[in-house]
C-alpha cells in the first residue's frame, strides 16, 4: 500500500480554499455509492495482462471493508470493469492504435475483452450478488460513450461516491474528476487506490483535494458511514 499524507502546502492550499481540510464531513448512505474502478486481474494480478500495478492487490482487504460497510447501511456498490468492445476500438482509434505499439494494442485488447482472464475481477474482491457490474470503454466512467454509470446511479438517487480501485492517477481519477463536474460529492479513498508509483499516487491526491473534492481514508470513510447510522441504531 502506498505511503501517503498530506503536505503543509496542500493543507495550507486547502484550507484556505473551502476552511477545513475535508470537504465532506457527514454522508448519507443510502446515497452514497463505492466505486470500484479496474480491479481486474490485467492490473492487479502480476503477469495477467498489459497493465501490473504492484500496489494494487494491497488495496482489496480495504476495498472490501468499505463495500461491506456500505452494503450494509443501504448503499450501493459498482464494480467497474474496464472493457474493450468493437465499437470503442473505432470510436477511440486514436488510443488504441497511435498511442499504443500494435503489440501493446494487441496486449491490452486481448486482456480486456470480455471473458478473459485479465478481465475479470482480482480473486481477493467480494462481490455481493446486489452489487452492480458496470464496464466501461474509457479512463472515466463518466464521459459519454463511456458507461451508462450516470444514469444507474441518478436513478437510484445518489449523490456521493467513493472513488477505489487502479490506477489512482488514470481511471480513478479521470472517473472522480468527471463525476464531480456531474455534481456528485466525490471523494477519493487514499488508502483503497493504488498507481504504479508512491509519487504519482500522491501527486493525482494532492491535485484531487485542491481542485475537486476530497480525499480520506478507509477508516474515516467507515466512520463517517457508521455515524451516519448512528441515530438509527440508538432509537431502535
Amino acid at each position: 500500500m502506498h505511503p501517503f499524507d498530506f503536505t503543509a502546502d496542500v493543507k495550507e492550499r486547502v484550507n484556505q480554499r473551502r476552511g477545513r481540510l475535508h470537504a465532506y464531513e457527514s454522508l448519507d448512505p443510502t446515497r452514497t455509492a463505492l466505486i470500484v474502478v479496474d480491479m481486474q486481474n490485467a492490473f492487479v494480478k502480476e503477469g495477467a495482462g498489459h497493465a501490473y500495478v504492484e500496489e494494487a492487490a494491497s488495496t482489496c482487504p480495504n476495498i472490501n471493508l468499505l463495500a461491506d460497510t456500505l452494503r450494509d447501511a443501504g448503499g450501493t456498490v459498482v464494480w467497474i470493469l474496464n472493457t474493450v468492445t468493437p465499437e470503442s476500438l473505432e470510436s477511440w482509434s486514436h488510443f488504441h492504435h497511435e498511442l499504443s505499439t500494435p503489440a501493446g494494442f494487441k496486449r491490452r485488447s486481448e486482456s480486456m475483452a470480455e471473458g478473459a482472464h485479465g478481465h475479470a475481477l482480482y480473486e481477493t474482491l467480494k462481490p455481493n450478488d446486489t452489487d452492480l457490474m458496470v464496464r466501461k470503454s474509457r479512463y472515466s466512467a463518466f464521459i459519454q460513450g463511456s458507461s451508462d454509470l450516470d444514469q444507474v446511479l441518478r436513478n437510484r438517487g445518489v449523490n456521493t461516491l467513493l472513488i477505489t480501485g487502479t490506477a489512482t492517477n488514470v481511471c480513478c481519477e479521470s472517473t472522480a474528476r468527471d463525476a464531480m463536474m456531474l455534481n456528485y460529492r466525490t471523494l477519493m479513498v487514499s488508502d483503497a487506490c493504488s498507481a504504479s508509483t508512491d509519487e504519482q499516487h500522491a501527486a493525482a491526491l494532492y491535485s484531487f483535494i485542491i481542485n475537486f473534492g476530497d480525499v480520506q481514508t478507509t477508516s474515516e470513510v467507515v466512520s463517517l458511514v457508521q455515524a451516519a447510522n448512528a441515530p438509527a441504531a440508538a432509537a431502535e
